[in-house]
């Protein structure tokens, strides 16, 4: 069963057959139960959003 990752963002797609290494730098996120994705030109884009959400116990 392949699973399609979309970047929910941009709308790119990964590509099933995509390097291994390249498809680590692709980022999950989970929101009020729902899984999605950003690519990497999308997850470098919005990495203060992403800090965001850390909780202040990470830092």
């Amino acid at each position: 069963m392949t699973t399609h990752v979309v970047c929910s963002r941009c709308g790119k797609q990964r590509p099933a057959d995509e390097d291994p290494l390249r498809a680590l730098s692709w980022v999950a996120d989970r929101d009020s139960g729902e899984l999605r994705w950003l690519c990497p030109g999308c997850a470098r884009a919005h990495v203060r959003d992403i800090e965001g959400k850390l909780p202040n116990e990470y830092w």
